[in-house]
């Protein structure tokens, strides 16, 4: 557990280690969380949770925010439910183990949406996530360019303009007494948000 206030490092968590590469990335977490914008008192959806390291970050960010995190995998839902309880965070977190899009129907519409992982169904995932009234801000994590180029094809029959961020991250490491950059997978941060004026998930709740 670490005192820092934002952007916990990935060791601050508790994630499955033979999947350890799909923890959203200090750095990238930073950036998704200042892509969604998000409020006091407004609802995030967390898809594809994993570890919980988004919503958790969220939550402690930002006063009465109700996070609703959703896991299909076992060991990362148990991740998740143990992270949750090192940071305290029960009364604001809800975890929802299930897959999406199907584990999102009875939840209470977002104002905001992350998304983590897609299993493999994401336009179907961004139909459900936008829905007929109110479309929230989303914001992906891609890995792929697959899953980029869904995205953006999904956009573009929605007549939604996507604000993209390719972002590649190199650490230091020390080698013999010197130091020399590691590359970390990059990542394509894809916001899609209403026009202004359209509609706009601002503060409060929702019905």
């Amino acid at each position: 557990m670490t005192d820092r206030l934002f952007g916990l490092p990935e060791e601050a968590f508790r994630f499955t280690v033979p999947r350890k590469g799909l923890i959203t990335k200090t750095e990238i977490r930073v950036l998704s969380l200042a892509k969604l914008d998000l409020r006091p008192g407004q609802i995030l959806w967390d898809i594809g949770a994993g570890s919980g390291s988004v919503g958790i970050e969220a939550a402690r960010l930002v006063p009465d925010l109700s996070v609703w995190a959703i896991e299909k995998d076992e060991a990362d839902y148990g991740c998740l439910l143990e992270n949750i309880r090192t940071f305290n965070l029960s009364l604001r977190m809800n975890p929802v183990f299930g897959k999406a899009p199907e584990a999102l129907r009875d939840l209470p519409r977002p104002h905001r949406v992350f998304v983590g992982g897609s299993g493999g169904r994401m336009a179907d995932l961004l139909d459900v996530c936008w829905g007929a009234d109110t479309p929230p801000g989303i914001v992906c994590n891609l890995a792929t360019v697959e899953n980029l180029g869904e995205v953006l094809s999904w956009a573009k029959g929605r007549r939604i303009e996507p604000d993209i961020l390719h972002v590649q991250v190199g650490r230091g490491q020390p080698i013999v007494g010197l130091h020399r950059i590691e590359a970390l997978n990059p990542v394509w941060i894809v916001s899609l948000f209403p026009k202004v004026g359209e509609d706009h998930p601002g503060e409060g709740g929702r019905e």
